[in-house]
């Protein structure tokens, strides 16, 4: 009789633990859809220190290895950076201190026609732009290269503008490109675009914000241009068709940014893992013409409109996101593209915590891998 008793106490006890369990984790969560497995790798971690592995799009059409271990050109100065960027037998450039882009004609750096390269920083690099006019703004545009590995840069512009000037980075006809552990903030035109059948791009651990007051009253007519991420130029740039496609993997859109988080046309672009709390935003995600977005494992917090559909998107997939005091629309529609690759997956739940703690330019220097 003491042993049926005790274990009637014992199932009891568990019953009531997996009820206690179960109505905290719908409290703590509500309106998203958590998985119920750990974090995946599937083999694949592109973890510090592993040079052998690229996270999402970018591991795709060959791979990307950027300048791989050629000899580096330490530059910390304009001149220098601008004649490494040109000059297409430097391979690895490392960056150091503040360089600012000289406010003149030609100015923004131009790095075209290349292929095999890697660009980065060591702690606390910094490119700057103070020019906010239509044609000396911007910091660079990277235009027809191709295996391209970016990171641990910080890019800052002098302040959303109006003026149908230019992005604090741009992606002209490039393809496979890796950005990682960069911040792009306060940009005039945006912060970082792509366009012009780009393809094969991979954006990790990189942080988007505007920390300065936009500039009213530009020609191109919006009062608050603080406008992150284009993905495709127009709609009827018809040939972007079939390209942009790109991943954004444990991405930060924080403080400031307004719309585009990104905008996207034509592309197939998976947003896995990433972060916003951008309070006071119109748009998040937003689905242009025949736009195929995948959004997974996400974290909406204290945002309007997580995601807009247009009128002419493909498919929006929303896949266990969590959405805490959000606005507007949460659901996505149709069925968007299934990823050819497999990449290292964190829990929702996890999301937060480790973005805010990695997100940006918070390597040392060019450390291989990402998570």
């Amino acid at each position: 009789m003491q042993i049926k008793s005790t274990i009637s106490a014992f199932l009891l006890t568990l019953i009531f633990g997996f009820t206690s369990c179960n109505t905290e984790e719908t409290a703590q969560n509500e309106s998203s859809t958590l998985p119920t497995t750990n974090s995946v790798t599937n083999g694949l971690t592109a973890k510090e220190g592993n040079c052998n592995e690229v996270p999402g799009w970018a591991s795709q059409n060959g791979g990307t290895t950027g300048g791989g271990s050629a000899a580096e050109t330490p530059v910390t100065t304009y001149a220098e950076l601008k004649s490494a960027i040109e000059n297409s037998a430097v391979k690895v450039i490392r960056v150091s201190g503040t360089i600012t882009i000289p406010a003149v004609s030609k100015g923004r750096l131009a790095f075209k026609d290349q292929t095999g390269k890697t660009l980065y920083g060591v702690s606390g690099a910094k490119l700057v732009s103070t020019d906010q006019t239509k044609s000396n703004s911007g910091i660079i545009n990277i235009t027809n290269c191709k295996n391209i590995i970016i990171r641990n840069l910080i890019f800052e512009g002098p302040g959303a503008y109006d003026t149908d000037g230019w992005d604090n980075a741009v992606l002209d006809n490039c393809q496979n490109v890796w950005i990682d552990h960069c911040e792009f903030r306060d940009g005039v035109d945006g912060n970082l675009d792509f366009k012009n059948k780009s393809d094969f791009i991979t954006v990790s651990y990189t942080k988007f914000q505007y920390l300065k007051a936009p500039k009213a009253g530009g020609p191109g007519g919006s009062n608050d241009h603080r406008f992150s991420n284009l993905i495709g130029s127009s709609d009827t740039q018809t040939t972007d068709r079939g390209t942009l496609r790109i991943t954004f993997a444990r991405c930060w859109w924080g403080n400031g940014c307004k719309q585009r988080l990104p905008r996207v046309r034509f592309g197939k672009i998976d947003i896995i893992n990433s972060y916003f709390n951008c309070a006071g935003n119109d748009v998040c995600v937003a689905a242009g013409f025949e736009a195929n977005i995948r959004i997974e494992r996400s974290v909406f917090e204290n945002v309007n409109t997580p995601i807009d559909l247009s009128t002419t998107f493909t498919a929006v997939s929303s896949i266990d996101n969590i959405f805490t005091n959000t606005t507007g629309n949460i659901a996505g529609k149709n069925t968007a593209f299934t990823p050819p690759y497999t990449i290292a997956k964190l829990l929702a739940l996890d999301v937060k915590a480790d973005i805010t703690g990695k997100a940006g330019a918070t390597f040392a220097g060019n450390t291989c891998g990402s998570f």
